[in-house]
């Protein structure tokens, strides 16, 4: 292959280097910088570091991730149960329609998800309220959003069961690649449902596991939508996250500077975290295959 081939894929690599590498790279660089746009930028050097460290809002938003994080990974229960029972189902055309039926709702745009669980919060007219009066247990109406107590743990449930999304698939898909050789032996064996769920299902699938917590690591460190749609990061900062709290560095407090710093800081910590997943991850599937040799 000649080698003036590969330049038509240069203005591939201008674009992507220009809309994804280029903007990385400038907020590294005005970090270090009380960067005011269109306008005269002060050198800080470290300045806006040594800030963060004083902000308490921003170690807050961490606290928050890390109760979203083990929420997440608990919330797996859920679709790996219904993976389970759809794959069950001796109907291939039943499974078929019931996987449909489960995974329609990821057409939705998450703005519309979000709106909706909104609508189920209000404190007023909400379905959540008015379903609670109607069962006479007005008591227990309140502002879901709107306080501490319960802001933080109603932005967790917005979606809820949690089937319709990537680790029901991933579980589906792992429980449909098991050899059928290894059903029709642990069957004849008198292994139970239950039994081949811990002795077979969950050690095939966890490669697949593995490749979920990568995932949810990643998706945790930039998780931001839900919260800035229904909260904005309130009551008191109860559901701030770090995606939020440079957004309203930035554009509530004119800090541009600070905020490249806080997402400086939000992409190195990203970067070494997976790192660490990774290494970790193919550690296990080497001990793995040296355990099968």
């Amino acid at each position: 292959m000649r080698w003036w081939i590969y330049l038509a894929l240069l203005p591939l690599a201008v674009i992507i280097g220009w809309f994804a590498y280029y903007p990385a790279v400038s907020a590294i660089f005005w970090s270090f910088f009380h960067w005011q746009p269109a306008a005269e930028s002060t050198f800080l050097g470290f300045g806006n570091y040594v800030t963060m460290l004083h902000d308490q809002i921003w170690w807050t938003s961490f606290r928050n991730l890390g109760f979203i994080f083990v929420f997440a990974v608990v919330s797996w229960v859920l679709p790996l149960l219904a993976a389970e029972l759809l794959i069950s189902l001796k109907s291939l055309r039943w499974q078929f329609t019931m996987r449909t039926l489960l995974i329609i709702p990821m057409a939705f745009p998450g703005v519309v998800t979000a709106l909706v669980w909104g609508f189920f919060y209000s404190p007023n007219d909400g379905v959540i309220n008015q379903t609670l009066k109607a069962l006479g247990l007005e008591a227990l109406a309140q502002n879901w959003t709107g306080q501490n107590s319960t802001a933080l743990l109603s932005l967790l449930f917005v979606g809820f069961p949690f089937i319709a999304g990537l680790p029901f698939l991933i579980f589906y898909s792992s429980l449909q690649n098991i050899p059928t050789e290894v059903l029709e032996a642990a069957q004849l064996d008198g292994v139970g449902r239950f039994a081949r769920f811990w002795q077979i299902d969950l050690p095939l699938m966890a490669s697949q596991v593995r490749i979920l917590l990568f995932l949810a690591v990643v998706g945790t460190l930039q998780y931001g939508f839900v919260a800035y749609v229904l909260t904005q990061g309130g009551p008191d900062n109860a559901t701030m996250v770090p995606i939020l709290r440079m957004i309203n560095v930035a554009f509530s407090g004119g800090d541009w500077g600070y905020s490249a710093a806080l997402s400086t800081t939000l992409f190195l910590i990203t970067i070494v975290i997976s790192a660490v997943v990774v290494l970790a991850r193919k550690r296990g599937s080497e001990t793995t295959d040296g355990g099968a040799m």
